[in-house]
């Protein structure tokens, strides 16, 4: 049992400093996340889109009706509503995504992908799984892959579990 307490100090209110291996994976792995998006977003911008796009369009199509409630769609990306309402905004102009009015509730709204934005995410698919592919998946061996998404589950169900 950690004797980290809920606010992340241990009981004497100091914080619990990394050790130098703990920071240096912490912050490799900080680096890594960051030098990989910034290579994705490069990518998906060849194609016109955003990474924020992207996780839209793919949240949306990963639904058999290609639509979700727009609470619905922010839980699935975790993000804040009121940034969900400005990308969605700028989405909407570029007629990558509809707002459709719920029949049901008046008060919810889905966003739906378009022709158009269908299109397009079919269209930067292939080149963004061909990236992932070259920068992640190529450069692991088969147990490596499997520790780091073992180790990426684990982390999420920390993530997960962890108080708001």
């Amino acid at each position: 049992m950690s004797s980290i307490e809920v606010n992340s100090l241990p009981m004497n209110g100091r914080p619990a400093w990394l050790s130098p291996a703990e920071q240096h994976a912490w912050r490799a792995f900080i680096r890594l996340h960051q030098k990989l998006w910034a290579t994705l977003e490069r990518d998906l911008k060849a194609h016109k889109l955003s990474g924020a796009d992207f996780q839209i369009l793919v949240a949306l199509t990963d639904t058999p009706d290609g639509r979700q409630r727009f609470q619905d769609l922010a839980n699935t990306i975790e993000w804040e509503q009121s940034r969900l309402s400005h990308q969605i905004a700028r989405m909407i102009k570029r007629g990558l995504v509809a707002r459709e009015e719920c029949s049901e509730d008046g008060r919810s709204a889905f966003v739906a992908i378009t022709p158009d934005g269908r299109r397009t995410i079919e269209a930067a698919a292939p080149h963004h799984v061909a990236t992932v592919r070259r920068l992640v998946i190529d450069a692991l061996s088969p147990d490596e892959l499997a520790t780091l998404a073992r180790l990426s589950n684990r982390i999420l169900e920390q993530l997960d579990n962890a108080p708001p």
